[in-house]
Formats: C-alpha cells, sequence, structure tokens
C-alpha cells in the first residue's frame, strides 16, 4: 500500500436519515441540536470516510463494499479513501481531505491533542484484539528481545506504542531512531513480512492480518498476544472518528456511518462466512491480492467487532503513549461523542456504552 490512497465515489439513491443530538458524551452542543437546524441540516452532502485494506477495519470494509453506507446515507454521496496508518489518515482529517474515518485509537489521542481538542471526535467504536508481538522461534521470553530489530507500522501508531510501553515495562529503553536496547523500526506491514521472511528482523508488533501472517508464512511464534495485558482481553484496535465541524454540520451523516456500520457488524455476527469473503474482496479491491482463507479465518478468530469503543483502554493507551515519550499529555476531555452512537443503541433496544 504504502502512502498510496485510493479514491471511489458512491452515487446512492434518496434516503433521509433523522439527525441525532451531538455533544461530548453526555451535554448536547447547540451546534448539533438536530436535523434542519442552522448548524445541523439534513441537506445532501459528501461524506469523504476513511478506512484501512486491514482484517482489523472489516467492518468498514464491508460497510464499503455491501454497500451498507451508501445505503444509510441516502440522498447523500460517499466517497473513500484508504490509508496504511493512523498519522497518514490523521494528516489527512487536518488537511480537510476526508470528514471521518476508521483508525487506531492513538493515531487518534494525537490528532486530538495536536488540534487542542478542537479538530475530531471518537463516535463508535468497531475493532477490539487482533496485535501482537510475533518474533523469530530462538526468542523465548522478553529478555531476548536485547539487541534485536523489532518492527512496527508506523512511529506513533498503536501498535508502535504498544511496543514500546512493552519493551519499557521490562527494564528496555528504545528511542524513535531506532537506537536503544531494542531497535524499533516503524515500516509498512507488507514490509515487515518479507523482511522478517528473509531474516532482516527479529520479530514485528503488528495487527492482523500481518500477526497471522508473520506466523503462517514467516515462519514466527507469537511472544505477546496484547489480549493477555488487558482487562477481559477486551482494548480498541480500531473505532471511528469524525471530524468535529463535520459532526457538528451533519449529525444525521454520521448516525448513517453508525447505522451502516452496525450493519457490517450484523452481517459478521449472522454469517461470518459471506463477511469474511466480502472483506476479503475488499482487501483485493485496494490492495491488489487477498488474503490466503488459511490466514483470513485465522485473523478473524483473533478479532470482535464492536461499536462500544472501549473507552477505558483509550485511556491506558494515552498513559502509554505519554510514558514512553510520544505524548505530551493524558488529557482526552471531550475526545469521545457518543450521544448519536448511545441513541441509535437505546432506539435498538440495546445498552447505551460509556466513554471516559
Amino acid at each position: 500500500m504504502g502512502r498510496r490512497r485510493v479514491f471511489s465515489s458512491l452515487v446512492v439513491v434518496a434516503l433521509a436519515v433523522a439527525a441525532a443530538a451531538c455533544s461530548s458524551d453526555s451535554k448536547p452542543t447547540s451546534a448539533a441540536a438536530g436535523s434542519g437546524s442552522a448548524s445541523g441540516s439534513s441537506a445532501p452532502t459528501t461524506v469523504r470516510l476513511g478506512y484501512f485494506p486491514n482484517i482489523t477495519h472489516a467492518p468498514a470494509i464491508i460497510g464499503v463494499e455491501k454497500g451498507f453506507f451508501a445505503q444509510q446515507l441516502g440522498a447523500n454521496k460517499l466517497e473513500t479513501a484508504t490509508f496504511n496508518a493512523g498519522p497518514e489518515a490523521i494528516d489527512a482529517l487536518f488537511a480537510d481531505s476526508i470528514d471521518a474515518t476508521f483508525i487506531g485509537p492513538n493515531p487518534a489521542i494525537n490528532g486530538f491533542q495536536k488540534s487542542n481538542g478542537d479538530a475530531l471526535r471518537i463516535v463508535s467504536g468497531s475493532t477490539s484484539g487482533g496485535a501482537g508481538l510475533v518474533v523469530k522461534p530462538d526468542i523465548t521470553k522478553p529478555a531476548d528481545l536485547k539487541g534485536k530489530k523489532i518492527a512496527t507500522p508506523q512511529l506513533g501508531n498503536t501498535q508502535d506504542v504498544a511496543l514500546r510501553a512493552f519493551l519499557k515495562s521490562n527494564g528496555f529503553n528504545a528511542d524513535t531512531s531506532g537506537g536503544g536496547d531494542v531497535s524499533v523500526i516503524p515500516q509498512a506491514n507488507a514490509d515487515t513480512l518479507s523482511q522478517f521472511t528473509a531474516g532482516q528482523l527479529d520479530g514485528a508488533w503488528v495487527p492482523e492480518p500481518f500477526f497471522t501472517r508473520l506466523q503462517q508464512e514467516g515462519g514466527g511464534k507469537v511472544l505477546v498476544d496484547e489480549k493477555a495485558l488487558w482487562p477481559d482481553g477486551k482494548f480498541v484496535t480500531t473505532h471511528l472518528i469524525v471530524a468535529t465541524k463535520f459532526l457538528e454540520a451533519h449529525p444525521d451523516a454520521v448516525l448513517a456511518l453508525i447505522k451502516g456500520e452496525a450493519d457490517a457488524i450484523k452481517l459478521i455476527e449472522d454469517n461470518p462466512t459471506e463477511a469474511q469473503t466480502v472483506a476479503n474482496a475488499g482487501i483485493a479491491r485496494v490492495s491488489g491480492k487477498p488474503l490466503k482463507d488459511t490466514v483470513l479465518s485465522a485473523a478473524f478468530q483473533n478479532l470482535t467487532f464492536t461499536l462500544d469503543p472501549i473507552a477505558s483502554s483509550l485511556k491506558k493507551s494515552a498513559q502509554d503513549a505519554f510514558d514512553v515519550g510520544l505524548l505530551k499529555s493524558t488529557t482526552l476531555d471531550g475526545i469521545y461523542d457518543l450521544s448519536i452512537l448511545n441513541k441509535f443503541l437505546s432506539g435498538s433496544g440495546k445498552p447505551e456504552v460509556k466513554g471516559l
């Protein structure tokens, strides 16, 4: 993938979607009072949505491929953009190239803080699990990592922070230039797989499907399954963020995105075989190559798909990033706006979810 972005447009038939109140967790803001208001218009708009061609973004991929987002957006127009890692997507959001994106927790935190809390809001969860540290077979314990080369998807991304926090907890130093007790090398996941297979890397902390591919294709073994580091094995891998100005102007469109995501998650729950096939087709359409069936099946088994953003894990991720010097503050006040999601959940007879 590299830094290539792929854009596509879907023009859809009319369907009006009711707007919901838009606020930080519990307080509605006047800017998002509802559809048809001066600040929350239901007039048709273009929704520019980002996601990654990655199994951890399966609800997003399925929502695009099956037309769930387009269907729920009704008279609105959908445009999509794909990214390799979170910091790229945040750059696009800041550049006003996209309005919303599925993304990992740490890039969302970074973007929120860089904009002094103004640029974005987390409006929904998406995916939990599916990441960890895969190493060469001769590495059997954390102490064996000293002097090794370990890759991550990108400096400051979710897995990069997770690795650095793990190394710190085991007494290792790793700087952002690849130096220290363990050399951390941020790079594209595809490069990591080829270099690991060629023996040029000792391991990598990566998300699915590369977590599985490094094992099946690279002969690696799991040293750390990240689930083991979290209460009940639950932690946010992917969630949906929206540009604050878009959220305030188009709460109806945000509701439609959440509904489309819910449709995709329901397909995963009701028909996992079809869901895997659709997700794989979406990955192949963007990347040019589908996943092997064995990789696809194993990767899906490691993931849980949910609208719950698992906010408690975001707070821990921020603390980890702060502790390893990749974040200046752990302040996240206002990063969540779950009012639209919770209105949708309560209207569907489901329990509401919590922010911070």
